[in-house]
């Protein structure tokens, strides 16, 4: 299949959106669109019309035709396939279909189209990939808005600054004293400068905000006490402005919406002078259909001192891990030492680690696509029904030694088509309308919680509920790699320390 263009015209052939894929003039394009309804009076009906030269596939969408111009070789089935793609696309972006809507998403559009069709060959996408890859996060452009948010608040900092001090000019003005670089004028010289400050801070200086104070009100009861009225109207009214835009909020006082795909457990309450963090991040990734593509786990094992006396120290490592991990140390710890003892410490004993600073001295690594390391398995079965999809949706805990928490597993769904219908259900849901996910969320996944299920039904087809990501927090490993005791270089006299433990998602997908 070889397609030229893909247009969005009305019935008299006006291109409101047109995407080429080769090598075609403005005017070659519009006069091939100026064509297309003239060929369509037969007062038949049909998916398409030829010429000598094109072919045109068509949609009508109300008013309006969704129209891919394609080569005469071309093969209609794929054409066709192709065109029901490029259908469903633009009721994700217009919500109605018309010349106005069009217009004012048409670079959306044409951002998806150019996922559709490269060069002219159609790609292998799905609906739900299409919206993933439009909807990406810029790395730079979130570097960028911080910047210039820095520079604003710097810029009203220095503006407020500079206000207080024209004020104080002013006021030292009004009582008669001689401000700073007014020395010598009489007093028709200074009532000059003070009318002049006054035009300066009224319209140029921008009046610095006043911070909130609580406001003593007297209860209505016998006791005369105070009572404080806080900032929680404006809060409740904040709150109910994103609900009413669809965000589902769950305040502090209620728990944690765990939406990020990487959360972090909370920093330990006590720390001691020695204080120890093992953190594992797991990258895995899925097939719908079963088979594990690729797992990667990546661990380190950061040390921060904050007592000199604690400085000349050796860490004894406990490495139960049988999977065949790769560990790797910091370059100025004794390799030598570590692989005959297993203990981690610095070359030259006679120096110090690093004061108050964060120092990674191990790490390790494990990939692999053996699908009996998986720690969660999640299956995904959408079948097609009457009314759309019936989805079943299980997950298993296949490491017994594993508690995970704050579980949240995303399922994309269709957009436009409302709600989905929960049958079954382990846990909780959360259906968030404005990103078109689905969120089960399970507090705990352990051996006592190994498998559970949720069945829903929705309008939509089988591809549509891919690729399904998952975000987890644990306080224990994966790798049975910690640190059992520290002792002081001099001596082996033990040391106290505190140790935090912590196994993170940084991507778990099934695709």
């Amino acid at each position: 299949m070889v397609l030229l263009a893909a247009a969005v015209c009305t019935k008299a052939g006006k291109a409101l959106v047109s995407r080429q894929f080769v090598e075609m003039t403005r005017t070659r394009v519009e006069g091939l669109l100026a064509a297309f309804p003239k060929l369509m009076n037969t007062g038949k009906q049909h998916t398409f019309v030829e010429t000598e030269s094109v072919r045109y596939v068509y949609q009508p969408l109300e008013k309006l035709y969704m129209v891919l111009v394609t080569t005469k070789n071309s093969n209609i089935l794929e054409d066709l396939e192709t065109l029901r793609l490029f259908s469903r696309v633009i009721p994700e972006y217009c919500r109605v279909l018309e010349e106005s809507e069009i217009s004012e998403h048409c670079f959306d559009l044409i951002f998806a189209f150019d996922e559709i069709v490269a060069l002219g060959y159609r790609e292998n996408v799905n609906l739900a990939q299409i919206r993933t890859f439009t909807e990406m996060d810029s790395h730079e452009e979130k570097v960028f808005r911080a910047v210039r948010e820095t520079q604003e608040r710097e810029a009203k900092a220095e503006m407020r600054r500079k206000a207080k001090e024209l004020q104080q000019i002013r006021r030292d003005t009004d009582r008669g004293k001689k401000g700073p670089g007014f020395g010598g004028f009489g007093s028709s010289g200074m009532s000059s400068s003070s009318s002049n400050m006054s035009i300066i801070t009224d319209t140029l200086i921008e009046p610095e905000k006043p911070k909130p104070t609580p406001v003593p009100v007297r209860s209505s009861g016998s006791s005369k006490a105070l009572k404080l009225v806080g900032k929680g109207k404006e809060v409740d009214d904040f709150v109910d402005k994103l609900k009413s835009e669809g965000e589902n909020i769950i305040l502090p006082s209620t728990g944690k919406r765990p939406t990020d795909a990487s959360k972090s457990l909370p920093a330990p309450v006590h720390t001691e002078s020695v204080h120890l963090r093992v953190e594992e991040k797991i990258t895995l990734t899925c097939g719908r259909d079963g088979g594990l593509q690729n797992m990667e786990i990546i661990g380190m094992i950061t040390l921060r001192v904050s007592d000199e006396k604690n400085g000349r120290i050796r860490m004894h490592i406990n490495n139960n891990d049988k999977r065949g991990v790769q560990l790797q140390t910091h370059p100025n710890v004794d390799k030598k030492l570590f692989t005959a003892e297993s203990v981690i410490g610095l070359k030259n004993p006679d120096k110090s680690f690093p004061l108050k600073n964060d120092v990674g001295v191990l790490k390790w690594r494990l990939q692999t696509t053996d699908e009996s390391f998986i720690p969660l398995t999640i299956n995904c079965w959408p079948s097609e029904s009457g009314t759309g999809c019936d989805v079943n949706i299980e997950y298993e805990l296949q490491d017994d030694s594993l508690e995970l928490n704050d579980v949240v597993i995303y399922i994309p769904v269709p957009s436009g088509v409302g709600a989905p219908v929960i049958g079954d259900l382990d846990g909780e849901y959360r259906h968030d309308s404005r990103r078109n996910i689905l969120e089960w969320c399970l507090p705990v996944i352990d051996v006592k919680n190994k498998t559970g299920s949720l069945e829903f039904s929705i309008p939509g087809q089988p591809n549509d509920f891919f690729p399904v990501n998952v975000s987890f927090v644990s306080k224990g490993n994966y790798c049975d790699i910690q640190v059992a005791t520290v002792s002081q270089v001099d001596g082996d006299s033990p040391v106290r320390f505190s140790s935090e433990t912590s196994f993170l998602v940084d991507k778990y997908e099934i695709l």
